[in-house]
């Protein structure tokens, strides 16, 4: 865990505590009126907390939504990282994470002090760095990306400068082959991007013979290969519900097409097997560390609760301030999407 999440105080109201017979969702748009909150949700959530949202997308986008409201309180359901995002984009919001364990296996490759070194070790490199890495390491960066813009903003960089991108190698590599620039690569990766298998896939693929396969720049090369589409999340989903398609196989956290089945239920969405041939590994297990009883016990004990030293701020926000500059073309409202809640008055 990071310095940067403040955890419940002492005597505050603890999960075994909670009254079996409340209704949490009641109490949860309760306190969201009480405290003028918006609820934010990763497409990686399960369906029951999307539902809930006022807005549901990838992480970046959600950030910016959440940003140019005018709440007083933000719920990221995420992991870490995202709460972080939050909070450096709105320094006068309260932000909360129902859960202060739920990280990120590409955050947790890639530590302050080992990305100071790497960077030391390559100094005439410029440093893109994915969204998906601490607060910490963005306040080293050049320049920060996120999967849909990433090859927007590699294309940009000086022609004579090398790059270090991290933390994910995958992503990484995908943009180098995309851009032909010379990349060093952290050596980090997704470990459920990483579940997927290629002969898995090939042998699904054969049983769909007419199902088309999205997959997320995170997978591997193997993944990749076999890929109709390769996107962000938000970018498979809009693939899919634009494609004359009705089958698709998709290969990235598998709670996306909670949102899929949604907006286009005569389509048929198959999650990417894993070595097993079963997918149940591509769930993530951070994701899924925040459920409705931490939701309505972040609100009622205002944490865990996302609090950044102003100086990390500043030194953070400027390499993201830069990716926003330059990935103009990516319009906002391909990110984040409202869930269509309804809150009573």
């Amino acid at each position: 865990m990071t310095d940067t999440v403040i955890l419940p105080q002492p005597g505050a109201l603890a999960p075994a505590a909670i009254d079996a017979t409340l209704d949490l969702e009641a109490e949860i748009a309760r306190l969201r009126r009480e405290r003028n909150a918006v609820i934010l949700a990763h497409y990686y959530q399960d369906g029951e907390i999307q539902d809930l949202a006022d807005f549901v997308g990838d992480s970046l986008d959600l950030s910016r939504k959440a940003a140019a409201t005018d709440a007083d309180v933000i719920v990221f359901c995420g992991v870490r990282f995202m709460g972080e995002v939050a909070k450096i984009l709105s320094p006068g919001k309260t932000v909360l994470i129902p859960d202060a364990d739920a990280g990120c296996s590409l955050e947790e490759s890639c530590r302050a002090e080992a990305f100071r070194a790497f960077r030391a070790q390559h100094p005439d490199h410029i440093a893109v760095t994915y969204i998906n890495c601490s607060a910490e390491v963005k306040a080293l960066s050049d320049v920060i990306v996120t999967s849909s813009n990433a090859e927007t903003i590699v294309r940009q960089l000086p022609a004579d400068r090398p790059i270090l991108f991290a933390p994910d190698r995958h992503l990484g590599a995908y943009i180098a082959r995309k851009t032909g620039r010379d990349m060093t690569l952290w050596p980090g990766s997704c470990i459920i991007h990483e579940q997927f298998s290629e002969k898995e896939l090939v042998k699904l693929k054969v049983r769909h013979p007419r199902a088309r396969v999205a997959a997320h720049p995170e997978c591997p090369d193997g993944i990749l290969a076999h890929a109709d589409h390769v996107g962000s999340t938000r970018g498979i989903l809009d693939y899919v519900l634009a494609s004359d398609a009705t089958e698709f196989i998709i290969a990235t956290e598998p709670h996306i097409i909670h949102q899929m089945a949604k907006a286009a239920p005569g389509k048929v969405f198959i999650p990417a097997p894993g070595a097993d041939g079963g997918c149940n590994c591509a769930n993530c297990p951070f994701m899924a560390l925040n459920t409705m009883e931490k939701i309505y016990l972040a609100l009622k004990n205002d944490a865990p609760r996302i609090e950044i030293p102003e100086e990390l701020r500043q030194a953070a926000l400027a390499p993201l301030t830069r990716m926003l500059e330059m990935s103009v073309s990516v319009p906002m409202s391909q990110g984040a999407t409202s869930s269509g809640a309804v809150h009573a008055a």
